[in-house]
Order: structure tokens, then sequence, then C-alpha cells
């Protein structure tokens, strides 16, 4: 037998509503078409929202860690001393 849902699932915006230059908010990493819908979305589709979301987040994370390691490289290097 299926547990029945006796709440629905809250919005993952947390007030910060500017878009990224691949046009997810910068606050909650969803899409325009993901924020405009969210009210008539079942709960199902809500998760798999949040899902995306989560794997948005864990890619910026991700970029922003190879880009930290890159800086740290070449600012490591002895080469830069020379110029």
């Amino acid at each position: 037998m299926e547990q029945l849902e006796l709440f629905t699932i809250p919005s993952p915006c947390i007030g910060v509503c500017q878009v990224n230059n691949r046009g997810y908010c910068k606050g909650c990493l969803r899409s325009r078409e993901e924020r405009f819908h969210w009210q008539v979305m079942s709960n199902d589709q809500k998760r798999h929202v949040i899902k995306l979301c989560r794997q948005r987040y864990q890619r910026l994370l991700k970029r922003k860690r190879e880009l930290e390691m890159q800086a740290a490289n070449e600012s490591a290097s002895p080469q830069q001393d020379l110029f």
C-alpha cells in the first residue's frame, strides 16, 4: 500500500531571484519554466525538479573547485615570477 502524502512540497526558493548566464535562478537553481509552473506541478514533478536542482548545485561546486585549483596551480608556478 502506498503512503499518503499529507503535505505539499515547499518551493526551494530562498529569495535570491536573479538569473545566471545559463538561465537558472542563482538562489534555487530552477529554470524559468520550473519556477513559473511550480504551483501546478504534482509532488512527483516537484521532487524531480528538486533532484535536478541538487545536481546543478553539485556541478557548480565541482566547477568552482576546479577553478580554485587552476588558480592555485597558476599562482604556484615559478615561471610566473619571470613576468
